[in-house]
């Protein structure tokens, strides 16, 4: 009978995205059981990729009652279902699962840090959330930053002991199928028809963001720079793909005014497929305040797009500077203004950069590649019991 193994994330999204179809692949070599909250969402995970599902509510916010109840589900599952292996993402996820393994006694319990939100945090907030992430490490017999630079920023936080900390391969959580992410899936009349549904004339050149339309993707700074750009450039586009959250990080007036009123601004939503518009655009924009190992960025590489990104972990190890991409610093909109005037104008580095995009992303990062390294993790702690 094969060990068990339990993947456990926050909302069921981040199984079925940010993980997809490693927990098949998992289910090979052990008896896998997702946990996540919304259970109808969790189920239809489960089925997809043939595992066990439990659901247990958790919320993305700090709610000490309903977080004490998660844990108090967990630690009770754990001590009956008596799992091998607890591998967490996410930081609720993380906080309430690691401390419910590790009081149920489970022997290997692994979180995977993609991205610190507290750093953005100040004041007593940040000092709340430092706690409750060293609870977590505290918790954890290993810890797996996603990226390299993550990884220093932890140890500089001292958060853990740099003996917990690892880096999976040359990083990401999951690494991308490039099989699947491949820009020859659309024909040249597939692409001419969603440019004409979309509004783009051949002649336009588009910018392309996908991820949440919130304020610390740089969402903000991005419009501004697109709306400078647009008065200079009249054929010029910019795809929004991704929906709003103003619930959590709410988008200025002025943002919300251009995206509604700019007809050069495109917003078409989440869109459960991305490969279509990254196939209709130029380059890929993603001002991002703070990631972990972004997948959009290995997305759009790995559909031949060089991307602008900031200078922060995950994206500035996938994007080499003048290489696949370019990288500017953080909530500077006349850089974020500059990267794409330059994208537009200048052919010969445009051509060279896309030249070497997919390249780059398929020889570092294929899936299997990635799942295979957190495989021989797994593996190894077997030879240890």
């Amino acid at each position: 009978m094969n060990k068990k193994l339990v993947r456990i994330t926050t909302i069921p999204v981040s199984l079925e995205k940010l993980l997809e179809n490693q927990l098949n692949y998992m289910r090979q070599f052990y008896d896998v059981t997702a946990i996540s909250s919304d259970k109808p969402s969790l189920e239809q995970v489960g089925k997809a990729q043939g595992v066990n599902v439990y659901a247990v509510e958790m919320t993305r916010k700090i709610t000490p009652l309903q977080d004490l109840k998660a844990f108090w589900q967990l630690y009770n599952y754990f001590r009956r279902e008596k799992p091998f292996i607890v591998h967490t993402h996410t930081p609720k996820a993380g906080t309430v699962g690691m401390l419910a393994a590790k009081l149920a006694r489970v022997p290997h319990r692994l979180h995977t840090i993609a991205g610190l939100p507290l750093l953005e945090a100040k004041g007593n907030k940040r000092q709340l959330l430092n706690g409750v992430e060293k609870i977590t490490y505290w918790s954890a017999t290993m810890i797996y930053p996603n990226s390299n630079t993550l990884k220093e920023i932890i140890i500089q936080e001292k958060f853990c002991k740099p003996g917990k900390l690892k880096v999976i391969g040359n990083g990401s959580s999951n690494g991308i199928n490039t099989s699947h992410f491949n820009p020859e899936h659309f024909s040249d009349v597939e692409k001419q028809m969603l440019k004409s549904n979309l509004g783009i004339t051949p002649e336009d050149f588009v910018f392309i963001f996908v991820g949440r339309l919130v304020g610390d993707k740089g969402i903000n700074e991005m419009i501004a720079a697109f709306q400078k750009l647009n008065d200079i450039k009249a054929a010029v586009k910019l795809v929004l793909v991704g929906s709003q959250e103003d619930h959590l990080d709410p988008l200025q007036i002025e943002t919300l005014h251009q995206i509604n009123t700019n007809p050069n601004i495109i917003a078409v939503g989440h869109q459960n497929d991305v490969r279509p518009y990254l196939a209709v655009s130029n380059a890929l924009v993603f001002p991002s305040y703070r990631e972990g190992f972004p997948n959009v960025v290995m997305q759009a590489g790995a559909m031949g797009l060089p991307s602008i990104v900031t200078d922060i972990n995950g994206c500035n190890e996938i994007i080499v500077e003048g290489e696949n991409g370019t990288i500017i610093p953080v909530k500077d909109s006349s850089a974020i203004f500059g990267a794409m005037k330059k994208m537009m104008e200048d052919d010969a580095l445009r051509s060279f950069l896309v030249q070497n995009s997919r390249l780059m992303i398929a020889s570092r990062y294929e899936q299997e590649v990635v799942w295979k390294a957190i495989l021989a993790e797994y593996k190894k702690l077997e030879l240890n019991v």
